[in-house]
């Protein structure tokens, strides 16, 4: 069963990708499609017998890969509740995006391509959150950043695509470089990049344990560390790769410039794929992190970051796949601060909540784009409640599991009430020194996603339309294929929450996750955060309900006074709306230094140096001598009769001189 979820998407892009010319559009749609839906329906069965069954861990070796020196590497299967959870996140969801797609792409000429790049990416992310070692996981966390390279820059002939392309790839290279050296790192540390060797031997560096604190055995850039601080220094290594695919503050400028993509590919990497790699990395090697106070509080502090910068400048952009994208980013914020507390439940819960609703509102977006011909700017849309009402309900939905709707003290709310608001109560019962910062910046930020999830529905369902009468006339509803995947979504990001909150945070928290999560015995984080004062739980319910009204006096009531505050406080607007200027930093630090110095090698070093002086320099001299030579060749007769006349003169001189002498 496994080796049918893991390998049926690579089965399908292999037969869209090679043999989608020869089989046309509609074969190579339905193939993917279907492999995609059996594939999800299985994980789903692996969701109830593994987790919900409380099945243990299970093993599958595929083939031996790799064996070189003490480095043993096999291609196995590593399932256990973790990996189940990542499984129906990821094929649920990447078979509802195959599906929408149908409708979606209609009209574009190279559908078989695009649905074989979807499924390879969706291959790349089961490999990922399948492996049993690190090597493994190294090739899918390669593999999903390949197929993010490629979706984003799809339509390859806007120059604005491939760039954006380019720029994921490279803001995540630097992310994966930290990652290899945390993968080098743990090798050392461990003899092993096996996941059972290396939890196994986490004994070793267990507060009471006396090797912890041992002489150096570790070296890093000239500094010397003992086990503790190797530990550390790993554990960071490793969040480094997470901050880059997860696009965390500093390697979060990818992000946004990937909505150049088409809108499923943005549901796609913004909900199950990709940026969620990040957080299961960090997930997966609890047993480390979790041994060290001070990389948990970086992932804290980094989370907290995240999620207030990326609220702050979703406030202001008006492209609506933009928006939803830095909520994205905000979100992914807030699971890390989980799992930088200790609240690992909560952070994969609020990762499997968050893929339905994420998913709803960026397909939903799809449809509003398909109803106004492709336009993405919200301050040409407005008035399309009535014209498009089912695409308008779905995007109700979203934004109410994303802003945490729900009743208080009740556990009734969407999946984004019960699954965010555990975080933040696990933030204030955190005992890190990150932890209340964090949870200030949680509330805080929470504020703002209600604030800006409101206006994208203000700005585009409501009021006057701001359309022209010819985009508003061709205004239409979706079709059904694409409307259905938003009703399953809609129905998972209503009562995912609800049903699962039990398991994944709650009293079966240990029956659930049976080992796939470890905590320290002293970590009481799962029982404390039940017991947070009363103005802790109603935090996050005041801050969603501030920012509703605040949004829909702006945009509803007052319209004119976003304007006046725009202009009243016009830097900061500009700061928010630039995006903290990070784009225009990194470009005056390091993208013009790196352009002129390849534009130097390559002129300088490469074309006067190495060219001019070896393999060119040395054909132009043949190609000047031969030039001179031909010239003697002119190919006339009185040109040679006069060179002939000119040799005998000379040699008849010669002579006479000769004999005279």
């Amino acid at each position: 069963m496994y080796h049918a979820i893991v390998f049926f998407p690579l089965l399908g892009a292999i037969i869209a990708g090679l043999f989608g010319r020869s089989i046309g559009s509609k074969a190579s749609e339905y193939i993917t499609c279907g492999l995609m839906v059996i594939a999800a329906l299985l994980s789903w069965v692996a969701f109830f017998q593994v987790a919900l069954g409380h099945g243990g861990l299970l093993q599958y070796q595929v083939m031996p890969w790799i064996e070189a020196g003490r480095l043993e590497v096999d291609w196995a299967f590593r399932i256990d509740t973790l990996t189940a959870v990542m499984l129906v996140v990821v094929n649920t969801v990447s078979s509802l995006v195959h599906i929408y797609s149908i409708g979606y792409m209609h009209h574009d000429p190279h559908r078989p391509r695009f649905f074989s790049y979807l499924s390879l990416f969706t291959f790349a992310m089961l490999m990922l959150v399948t492996s049993d070692n690190l090597v493994q996981m190294f090739f899918g966390w390669e593999g999903v950043g390949l197929a993010s390279y490629l979706l984003i820059g799809f339509w390859f002939k806007k120059p604005s695509a491939n760039a954006a392309a380019i720029k994921a790839f490279i803001v995540n290279r630097v992310g994966d470089f930290g990652f290899s050296l945390g993968i080098f790192g743990v090798f050392v540390l461990f003899g092993s990049i096996s996941m059972d060797v290396i939890f196994a031997g986490t004994a070793d560096f267990m507060p009471s344990a006396e090797a912890r604190n041992a002489d150096s055995l570790f070296e890093f850039m000239g500094f010397e560390m003992n086990r503790g601080d190797a530990l550390t220094t790993v554990c960071l290594l490793l969040f480094m790769g997470a901050m880059g695919k997860s696009a965390q503050f500093l390697l979060h400028t990818w992000l946004p410039d990937a909505m150049e993509g088409p809108t499923p590919v943005s549901a796609l990497i913004h909900a199950a794929t990709m940026v969620t790699a990040g957080v299961f990395l960090v997930a997966r090697m609890s047993p480390i992190f979790e041994l060290s106070t001070d990389a948990l509080t970086f992932v804290t502090l980094i989370g907290a970051t995240t999620a207030f910068f990326a609220a702050t400048v979703g406030l202001v952009q008006n492209d609506i796949k933009r928006v939803i994208a830095y909520s994205t980013c905000s979100q992914l914020g807030y699971m890390f601060v989980a799992l930088g507390v200790g609240a690992y439940g909560a952070g994969i819960f609020h990762l499997f909540t968050h893929a339905f609703f994420k998913a709803l509102l960026f397909l939903g977006a799809g449809s509003v784009i398909h109803a106004v011909s492709d336009e993405q700017d919200m301050r040409r849309m407005g008035g399309l409640r009535k014209h498009i009402p089912t695409t308008y309900w779905m995007m109700i939905i979203g934004t109410l599991a994303l802003t945490g709707f729900g009743i208080p003290f009740t556990g009734i709310g969407t999946a984004g009430f019960i699954s965010k608001d555990a975080i933040i109560e696990s933030s204030f019962v955190g005992h890190n020194p990150a932890a209340g910062f964090a949870f200030v910046m949680l509330v805080v930020a929470a504020t703002f996603t209600s604030f800006y999830s409101w206006r994208l529905i203000f700005m585009t369902f409501h009021g006057k339309p701001r359309a022209s009468s010819d985009v508003m006339h061709h205004v239409h509803e979706s079709p059904v294929v694409m409307l259905a995947p938003l009703a399953i979504l809609a129905a998972g990001a209503l009562f995912a929450g609800m049903i699962f909150v039990g398991d994944f945070f709650g009293h079966h928290y240990e029956e659930f996750w049976n080992g796939a999560l470890f905590t320290l015995p002293e970590n009481h984080i799962v029982h404390d955060f039940h017991n947070v004062p009363t103005w802790v739980k109603l935090s996050p319910f005041i801050a969603m309900a501030l920012g509703f009204v605040v949004s829909w006096y702006f945009y509803i009531r007052s319209p004119e006074t976003p304007k006046k505050l725009a202009e009243q406080h016009h830097a900061l607007y500009q700061f928010l709306l630039n995006k903290w200027y990070f784009d225009e930093l990194y470009d005056l630090m390091f993208v013009r230094f790196s352009k002129w110095l390849g534009h130097f090698l390559w002129k300088r070093g490469d074309g006067w140096l190495i060219d001019g002086f070896g393999p060119d320099g040395i054909a132009n001299r043949v190609h000047q001598i031969t030039n001179r030579m031909v010239r003697l060749q002119t190919g006339y007769l009185y040109h040679y009769a006069f060179a002939m006349l000119i040799g005998v003169a000379a040699l008849v001189t010669w002579m006479m001189l000769g004999s005279a002498v």
